[in-house]
């Protein structure tokens, strides 16, 4: 059966499911266990369903998404403990390149986490943004092609890119628990705060590139082995960016240009700007 479901949304917690058939539901945060998601030690779920592991290096920045006209970047933190071969790293921040605009979001160093402080720092194109601590507390870039809506009060945010990706973000901390179950040896002066996210990719080309773009390719097959408890891919030397804001990995096709070739997908995006509310919605079709 055809069908073409829209529905606009103004609360960023409202999701829609196309699959199996269109669903409306409440979600505050990312859902680490869905594809598009990048959490925890990184552990990512792929376009195609499949998890795997990219550990990367702390302090380093890594392509997650490239296509002619846009590009998402991840800086990791982490350390490296006495007697382990590889940096235990998270996603610390995120770094947008779109229509020319340079955006950031990140989570900041703290020793100990305290829930009642928002740990979440933006920047657009060089410059801080201030974000009121509201529910629903929301910021357009001049074009309206950027926003950013907050889920709550403090660290869980909506980033809506324009007809390209939606992003939930929430900021959390390696906890004592996770210490001991994983062993990190988390310092005293840092607790690693660091994001959870999950994208949703609209328009993407069929040569989109970076860890997490790629597994949206029409010809991607997944290096990671299936039946491994925790499979990892590598790659770091392919997706190394100079910093979070830049284009200039070995994998990067940004050119700040539209891609002439796009996906068809499963859902777009609707605008929702007209009359007395704002915001896109989405448009589901099968």
């Amino acid at each position: 059966m055809q069908y073409s479901y829209k529905c606009c949304f103004f609360l960023r917690s409202c999701y829609v499911s196309c699959e199996p058939s269109p669903k409306v539901g409440l979600q505050l945060g990312p859902n680490c266990y869905r594809p598009g998601s990048a959490c925890h030690d990184p552990r990512f779920i792929g376009g195609d369903g499949i998890v795997f592991y990219f550990h990367g290096k702390s302090n380093e920045h890594f392509s997650l998404v490239s296509d002619p006209d846009f590009q998402i970047n991840a800086r990791f933190t982490g350390h490296r403990p006495a007697g382990r071969t590889r940096d235990f790293t998270w996603i610390q921040a995120l770094g947008f390149l779109f229509n020319s605009h340079k955006f950031s979001l990140e989570a900041t160093k703290v020793a100990t986490w305290d829930s009642s402080i928002d740990h979440l720092r933006f920047s657009f194109n060089g410059q801080d943004l201030v974000i009121p601590e509201e529910i629903l507390s929301t910021w357009y870039s001049p074009e309206k092609d950027i926003k950013i809506e907050r889920a709550t009060k403090m660290n869980i945010v909506t980033v809506t890119i324009k007809d390209k990706a939606e992003i939930m973000v929430n900021v959390v901390p390696v906890t004592k628990e996770d210490d001991r179950i994983h062993s990190y040896k988390v310092p005293l002066d840092n607790c690693f705060a660091h994001l959870e996210v999950q994208f949703r990719f609209f328009n993407l080309s069929p040569k989109v590139d970076g860890i997490l773009g790629r597994t949206y390719r029409p010809d991607f097959q997944n290096a990671a082995k299936p039946g491994v408890a925790m499979p990892v891919v590598g790659g770091e030397d392919n997706f190394r960016t100079s910093s979070l804001l830049s284009h200039d990995c070995k994998s990067c096709n940004f050119t700040g240009l539209s891609g002439s070739i796009k996906t068809e997908t499963e859902h777009t995006l609707l605008d929702c700007t007209r009359g007395a509310y704002s915001g896109y919605g989405f448009i589901c079709r099968k």
